[in-house]
């Protein structure tokens, strides 16, 4: 696939100090909203994590954040209601998936913290995580309209706003507070488009190395665009656009070799890619789900599912050493298979599904093939968006 030549290279050092890009951040921070009442700083707990699995509602009326203990055999057990001081928010056209993005809700295993993005009030939330229980620290602007995806890598964390244009909007760790930094705002200049859901930004992430922040635009400009980053983390001017023309790129995740593996709803197939350090793709690969609305992804191990939200199933891969990807069949769902999440030691994916609000549970097994251990229905989560398991 054609690219847009380099247009800046990230320094080679990623610990060089951050103080100047720091600098506007730490003005800024006297305005920025303050931590929830009673919130306590984040804890680095020396408390084994007892791998919860947290799943987002996206409530319009009051966005919650719902943490399942799991059990020994991966299946989830009791959980408790957490709310994030925000509003959930749908896009229009949208029917099991209201915020029609990858990543609303992302889980720092290092930092024991939670980042959840709240569509309808235009904020982010950040909860410390201990086991299975969650505690607000912070509610703070996310720096545009209707925050649908959210990643973080070491201090620095990044949201993608969907509408009026789609923006990028960048934080850092200062001590114990999230800061907005101003000079970490990129305008996307997308175009608006209906149906809305299908025409706004899927996802923001970093790849592996923390070097580059890529976004997928959907049908807005049927593109991935990478912002490559600098040594304090601030991203390029500009960023370097890979057009794919018709392929409505949608979710993606890194295999083990740092390849990019992006489901397009166009043609629903996931297609992957080469990133070089300018921030340049090449296309090294496609295979076709033959489902419907394949728009999500998930990887564990040298495996790959993928979300057909229209056939309600999930399409499984194996990453062969070279790059290409083996068929493993599908794996049926409730209907309006969205988000999904593994487990930290690769044995468990969780799967939302929007129609109902349901989260389907797998055991993985040793050749990738997935079966099925329950299912739970989350309160108030139907049409909702963001699962992260520990």
């Amino acid at each position: 696939m054609p690219s847009i030549a380099r247009r800046t290279r990230p320094g080679r050092n990623r610990r060089t100090t951050r103080a100047a890009a720091i600098g506007a951040a730490v003005a800024a921070a006297a305005v920025m909203a303050a931590p929830a009442a009673g919130a306590a700083t984040p804890r680095h707990t020396t408390v084994r994590d007892s791998a919860p699995v947290f799943v987002q509602s996206d409530n319009p009326a009051a966005n919650t954040v719902v943490a399942y203990h799991r059990n020994r055999d991966g299946s989830l057990g009791g959980h408790e209601v957490y709310p994030t001081g925000g509003r959930g928010g749908v896009l229009d056209g949208s029917v099991v998936d209201h915020l029609a993005s990858q990543g609303s809700l992302t889980y720092d295993r290092d930092r024991h913290l939670l980042y959840a993005v709240n569509a309808g009030s235009d904020s982010v939330t950040v909860f410390a995580v201990q086991g299975d229980r969650l505690e607000r620290l912070q509610v703070l602007p996310s720096g545009g309209d209707f925050p649908v995806s959210v990643a973080a890598h070491g201090d620095q964390v990044y949201v993608l706003n969907a509408r009026s244009g789609g923006s990028v909007q960048g934080y850092v760790w200062i001590g114990h507070r999230l800061v907005q930094a101003p000079g970490r705002h990129r305008e996307l200049h997308l175009t608006e488009a209906a149906p809305e859901f299908t025409h706004t930004p899927g996802q923001v992430g970093f790849t592996p190395d923390g070097s580059k922040l890529v976004v997928t635009t959907k049908a807005a400009d049927n593109s991935i665009e990478v912002f490559p980053l600098d040594s304090a983390g601030a991203p390029a001017a500009r960023p370097v656009v890979t057009p794919t023309p018709d392929a409505v790129p949608f979710g993606f995740t890194f295999d083990r070799a740092g390849r990019l593996q992006v489901t397009e709803a166009g043609p629903n197939a996931v297609a992957t890619f080469a990133v070089h350090r300018d921030g340049t793709l090449r296309q090294v690969g496609q295979v076709a789900t033959g489902q419907m609305a394949t728009c999500w992804i998930v990887a564990t191990g040298d495996h790959l599912y993928a979300s057909n939200a229209g056939s309600a199933n999930l399409s499984g891969y194996r990453v062969e050493p070279h790059g290409p990807l083996t068929s493993l069949g599908t794996t049926p769902t409730h209907d309006g298979t969205v988000d999904a999440a593994a487990s930290s030691d690769g044995s468990t994916v969780y799967v939302q599904t929007g129609a109902q609000g349901i989260v389907d549970e797998f055991r993985v097994g040793r050749g990738g093939s997935l079966t099925p251990i329950g299912s739970v229905t989350v309160p108030g989560a139907v049409g909702g968006e963001g699962i992260a398991a520990g």
